[in-house]
């Protein structure tokens, strides 16, 4: 396999057997970056030239001399935060210091390549917007990426990047990750810290938007298991590997939520993740959660666009949260779709997000993972919920339908080669733009 669709921890591997150097990993991912740049539009600020410089001397860490991209809501210090919006991208923002969690990963010695391109303030169902137009998806690019962490998906699913940094408010890391077929987790809500999100009120917290979290996109679910393990509080060591599925592990299988009826083949995929998951030892049961949990989500998003929320509102999340918690009494984790069909076609995706939306009210970690794909060949993913601070139990038997499945499979170069879809993007920073990060002096172009 292409070492830029090599899953991170292989390259980490390779990279501590000097079968390839850092440089060469970065290099090789950078030059993917520019060759689809106009393709997939994926990128909206690129420090490749810095990337290059800096993998010579890449920290020593446990993501030493991995590159890796983040979505223009999450903060990079000096880098563009501009997060779709044309006021932002007409004073030229910038941010003043890293989120947290980028911190920790330039601390683990990954190098960083860019910005990648999301909705309006990092909220919406496709990856489009006024400053940067439109992301397409690399396995067709006629179709959507979804969103809203859209330019991480298509980022990484095309060999751009190793991994990436998402936000994930209902669906927006785990539905890019489906539609291009990647491994992702939106963790326990407050496992990863939330500083350094904005949205279009400001700063995201954890009392102002309890839904929302920071997400990991790659290429392997045991990458998504590492880049946690260095991001989380509290900070713990790397992981030596996620333990196989246990006998017995109780899975609820939920077929059919009643909002958004699977298709014919995203429902043959998921009897298959089904049929893998029982073949691994698990008991696997078809039971369907508490309902009302997208209705819920729906009126919270009214109450946010209202200014306020009432207690009434907050009870009735409460009474959801704890229905859940009864049914996770019976069953250790939840297998479902991501949503009910393949990647649509650009601005044909309708907002069926009632599979991913009520583990944001819970709090529940929900990895994603690819398990086939459609007639068309496109990318098919599956849902893993766990119990709140059961991360580790999602991805583990993520990655028991990886391995059983296949997981990541890199798209056809006849699919990036394609003529792109046209999309419109302001002509202020081109998709192929360079830019140098210095310290205190933000970006400039190259």
């Amino acid at each position: 396999m292409e070492l830029v669709h090599r899953p991170a921890t292989e390259l980490l591997a390779s990279i501590a057997s000097h079968e390839v150097s850092a440089v060469e990993v970065v290099e090789a991912h950078v030059a993917a970056m520019y060759r689809y740049a106009g393709a997939i539009n994926a990128f909206v600020a690129m420090a490749g030239i810095t990337a290059a410089e800096k993998a010579r001397a890449a920290r020593p860490g446990p993501l030493s001399g991995l590159p890796f991209s983040v979505k223009d809501n999450i903060a990079v210090g000096g880098a563009p935060l501009i997060a779709g919006d044309p006021q932002r991208h007409a004073r030229g923002a910038t941010a003043d210091a890293d989120a947290l969690a980028v911190g920790r990963v330039l601390a683990a010695g990954a190098i960083f390549l860019g910005k990648t391109n999301c909705p309006w303030f990092g909220g919406g169902i496709e990856t489009t917007n006024e400053v940067f137009g439109r992301t397409n998806n690399p396995y067709a690019l006629s179709h959507s990426v979804g969103g809203s962490s859209g330019g991480e998906a298509a980022a990484i699913a095309a060999g751009c990047s190793a991994f990436g940094l998402g936000t994930d408010s209902g669906a927006s890391v785990r539905l890019p990750a489906h539609f291009c077929g990647l491994a992702a987790l939106k963790p326990t809500a407050g496992r990863v810290p939330l500083h350094g999100v904005i949205d279009d009120l400001g700063p995201v917290g954890p009392l102002r938007d309890p839904r929302t979290q920071i997400g990991i996109l790659a290429r392997g679910v045991a990458d998504v298991a590492l880049v946690l393990s260095v991001i989380e509080d509290p900070r713990g060591a790397p992981p030596p590997g996620l333990a196989p599925v246990s006998p017995g592990l109780r899975v609820a299988v939920l077929a059919d939520d009643g909002l958004a009826a699977p298709d014919a083949d995203t429902a043959r995929v998921l009897s298959a993740a089904a049929a893998a998951l029982a073949d691994a030892g698990a008991r696997v049961e078809a039971a369907a959660p508490p309902g009302g949990g997208h209705a819920l989500t729906e009126a919270v998003w009214a109450s946010y666009g209202a200014g306020t929320i009432s207690y009434d509102l907050l009870g009735r999340w409460d009474a959801f949260n704890e229905a859940m918690r009864r049914f996770g009494e019976r069953f250790d984790v939840i297998l479902s779709p991501v949503f009910p069909t393949a990647a649509p076609l650009h601005g044909e995706v309708e907002n069926l997000t009632s599979y991913t939306t009520p583990h944001n009210l819970t709090g529940w970690p929900a990895a994603t993972v690819r398990c086939g794909r459609s007639g068309e060949g496109l990318p098919i993913g599956m849902q893993v919920a766990a119990h709140p601070w059961r991360d580790e139990l999602a991805l583990a038997a993520a990655l028991a339908l990886e391995r059983a499945l296949g997981g990541y499979q890199p798209p056809s170069p006849d699919a990036l080669a394609a003529t792109p879809p046209a999309s419109r993007r302001c002509a202020g920073v081109p998709p192929q733009a360079d830019f140098q990060l210095e310290a205190n002096a933000g970006w400039r172009r190259r």
